[in-house]
């Protein structure tokens, strides 16, 4: 009977242990130089290239239209997620950023794409973000607590959700 039983306890013991959850880490950036020509997610034409407009442009656009769909835009990154390379950031003529993320986070762009100028291909739209999710996105940027404590009100502003981003020149 203690036999069984013990059979029983070590049975459960080892089932358990195999079925555990691991916890999965994100994994970093990808490795990479960001050369001219390296593109992340879908590849971006050299049609697509040499029609992209500038962000001022799709400022412009995006005041007549809240969303637009199948849009083309360069731009200088000014900041990469440092934590998977998730999101990056694009310079605007005024000095704020333009927020862009990758679609279905399907792919992520290395760190090194900071300073780049790349063209984008997606989906461009204004959109009111929530004091939850800038918090989220400046502890992915390793923000100070200060800083991150300091966002109190939404933001509107313009999202841009990548199906390809290509490094041009």
């Amino acid at each position: 009977m203690k036999f069984k039983m013990y059979t029983a306890v070590l049975f459960l013991s080892f089932s358990s242990f195999c079925f555990a959850q691991e916890d999965v880490e994100k994994p970093a950036p990808p490795p990479g130089n960001a050369l001219i020509g390296d593109y992340y997610g879908a590849d971006v034409s050299a049609v697509s290239v040499k029609n992209a407009i500038s962000v001022t442009k799709l400022e412009d656009k995006l005041k007549a239209d809240s969303k637009i769909e199948n849009v083309t835009v360069k731009g200088e990154v000014i900041g990469v997620c440092p934590k998977s390379g998730c999101w990056i950031s694009l310079k605007t003529e005024d000095g704020a950023s333009f927020f862009v993320k990758m679609k279905d986070y399907a792919f992520f762009v290395p760190t090194a794409a900071t300073g780049k100028n790349v063209v984008l291909e997606g989906v461009a739209e204004k959109k009111i973000t929530s004091v939850e999710e800038l918090k989220h996105y400046a502890k992915d940027a390793k923000k100070s607590k200060v800083e991150i404590d300091a966002i109190k009100m939404p933001k509107e502003e313009i999202r841009f959700m990548a199906s390809g981003i290509k490094v041009v020149n």
